[in-house]
């Protein structure tokens, strides 16, 4: 499985903006494959999920939250949409009601994780479920990062109220169900 640079790009960026003063010292903890990738990456590369994203927000965890690698990566992923919603994008989502931005998701997600497949298997006017599948390689980190990425869409949207849950992990059920609920 592999992820898509811009998301790779916010990792580092998330890193710099929110840790800047001990950003040395999180590079410097990642293998040499994950400081390769980081060092050249680009916005329209794809890049191997476990260096690209897996191990450097576990490093996240690791430094800046205690090792509690759910917060950090929902942080994490949270930063994601807030660089990928910016400027048009963001009016555009800022101006959508809730329920059209998710209806979008089975869209946006597959643009960062290849191959993956993501289907809304359930909607009615406040919430949502999707359904993660064919991403062989995915792993929890990557679904708290989405998690974070949807939650913060969600709040983008104008969503006051909002959860995002992950109801069904790949680790026990071969896939991933996200539900998120708004007011």
């Amino acid at each position: 499985m592999e992820i898509k640079g811009t998301a790779v790009k916010s990792i580092n960026d998330f890193v710099l903006k929110k840790f800047g003063n001990r950003y040395t010292e999180w590079f410097n903890s990642l293998s040499q494959g994950s400081k390769d990738i980081f060092q050249s990456a680009l916005t329209n590369g794809w890049y191997p999920l476990k260096e690209g994203v897996v191990e450097p927000t576990e490093k996240i965890a690791e430094l800046f939250y205690g090792g509690d690698t759910t917060k950090g990566a929902l942080e994490s992923g949270k930063h994601s949409a807030e660089v990928a919603l910016n400027g048009v994008y963001k009016l555009y989502v800022r101006f959508s009601s809730p329920g059209h931005v998710v209806d979008r998701g089975s869209r946006i997600l597959p643009a960062y994780y290849k191959p993956s497949k993501i289907v809304q298997i359930e909607r009615n006017k406040q919430s949502v479920k999707f359904k993660m599948t064919d991403c062989a390689e995915m792993d929890q980190v990557v679904e708290y990062r989405i998690a974070g990425w949807m939650y913060k869409a969600l709040e983008i949207s104008g969503c006051k109220t909002m959860d995002v849950q992950i109801i069904e992990s790949i680790k026990t059920h071969g896939s991933t169900v996200f539900e998120a609920k708004w007011n």
